[in-house]
């Protein structure tokens, strides 16, 4: 079995990195970042366009540093109070082929020291596209519940992000599914730990993840009204 595209050292990287996150230790420590990090990604992201597009073909797999799949570690620092240069995780994110940012439909991967993660849904999408998917559940209520069920069933749960307060107007406050009505994102999620990640069946492991999470992907698509 071919070895495993990450190791302890992307870990050991990123959690140095949160005791350090200044440009000066990130230039003396880059090759480690490039090799342990940046490069292992990329490499996972081209090993995964297979087993990707066995879950779905309209999802894209593309191992670039910018412009693709694997998000820059630099923070976007303008509006923040936070002026941290770098963020202390890895994320990769496999869009919809009609995606043009990240906040649409996805598969994606996030690695940090203690926290590892896959998250299959939509993230925070603008309010037309979040409200056709509401449209959708209020639609089709026993599907909804059916796929929240078997996400459960197999420990991937769908809470993730913000929520409204109350249910948005113009729908009804009693509806069985009023709890998902008010959230802001839509995405399942599988924890993984450290271990598990670093072992050399990891894409295994997460492919076969995506693949439970199929049944939200293509709702949520067909919300959209894009292939899945």
């Amino acid at each position: 079995m071919p070895g495993p595209h990450f190791t302890h050292e992307l870990f050991d990287f990123l959690s140095e990195l949160e005791d350090n996150n200044s440009r000066e230790w990130f230039n003396a420590n880059k090759r480690r970042y490039e090799a342990h990090v940046k490069n292992a990604a990329l490499a996972f992201i081209r090993d995964f366009e297979a087993p990707l597009h066995a879950v779905s073909p309209h999802f894209q797999a593309i191992p670039k540093a910018v412009g693709g799949s694997l998000f820059r570690i630099y923070r976007d620092v303008r509006f923040s109070k936070d002026k941290s240069p770098y963020k202390t995780h890895t994320g990769v994110h496999f869009r919809h082929e009609a995606a043009k940012d990240a906040h649409a439909p996805g598969f994606y991967l996030h690695l940090a020291p203690g926290e590892a993660w896959g998250g299959f849904g939509i993230w925070m999408p603008p309010n037309p596209a979040l409200n056709q998917i509401r449209d959708a559940i209020v639609k089709r209520p026993d599907e909804w519940a059916e796929i929240l069920q078997g996400l459960a069933v197999a420990g991937m749960p769908c809470d993730m992000g913000e929520a409204l307060k109350r249910v948005p107007a113009g729908y009804d406050k009693a509806h069985p599914h009023a709890e998902d009505l008010k959230r802001k994102s839509h995405a399942a999620t599988h924890a993984f730990s450290e271990e598990l990640v670093v072992q050399p069946d990891f894409m295994d492991r997460y492919a076969a993840a995506c693949q439970q999470a199929a049944p939200i992907m293509r709702f949520i698509c067909e919300a959209l009204g894009v292939a899945f």
